[in-house]
């Protein structure tokens, strides 16, 4: 059961640290630090991406600001309550966390994702105005001891089309990339605050039809 429940939520991320750790929560004594490391895209741009990380995996005294991380684990979401309402805070959750080379990193620039979930509200669909086609779903994915997780997901052009078809409680499979995307979140008249939001940019998609 629980081999399953890992199986459909997996990520592989490699990039540099541009952070230190700093201290997150504590599970049975066992504490848990973020830390940031920036994933170059093709493109040359990068995603700075949260990781969740024991302090049994790494030493997070150190400061490894520069090194290349590796980490492959899971996309994890919690509700963090602030201005009266709950807020969608996400982040990998590593299972393994290596130092790597520049080299290794260059070689293979990982950023893979793949979700095994069901879609708990309706994908909006929508038009750019120079004509491109996006929409949004948000996928739940199970996981141990009646927990979910809620991951933003992004898809374009074909696969847009395809998602804006589907009904709460489809269940689909996604494969993709992790990405960070700038927002202005107005806090105040004529005041705004530079927020990060994180989805999953989805370069493959599938609907799993269910047996009766």
């Amino acid at each position: 059961m629980l081999d399953k429940v890992f199986t459909n939520n997996q990520v592989t991320i490699a990039g540099e640290v541009v952070s230190e750790f700093t201290f997150s929560h504590e599970v049975y004594g066992e504490h848990f630090y973020i830390v940031n490391i920036a994933v170059c895209r093709l493109s040359n741009s990068y995603d700075v991406i949260p990781v969740m990380v024991s302090e049994r995996l790494i030493d997070v005294t150190s400061d490894y600001r520069g090194c290349v991380l590796q980490v492959s684990g899971q996309f994890r979401s919690y509700n963090r309550h602030e201005e009266n309402r709950n807020r969608l805070v996400l982040s990998v959750f590593a299972r393994e966390a290596v130092l790597a080379s520049q080299e290794d990193e260059d070689e293979q620039n990982p950023n893979h994702i793949f979700l095994d979930g069901y879609v708990c509200k309706h994908p909006v669909y929508r038009k750019t105005p120079l004509g491109r086609e996006i929409a949004d779903v948000l996928l739940a994915v199970n996981r141990p001891y009646g927990k979910s997780d809620y991951i933003p997901c992004i898809c374009w052009g074909r696969n847009a089309r395809f998602a804006d078809k589907f009904e709460v409680g489809s269940h689909i499979q996604i494969w993709g990339r992790i990405q960070s995307r700038e927002y202005q979140k107005k806090i105040a008249e004529d005041q705004y605050e530079k927020r990060v939001a994180y989805e999953v940019s989805v370069s493959k998609l599938e609907y799993i039809a269910e047996e009766n």
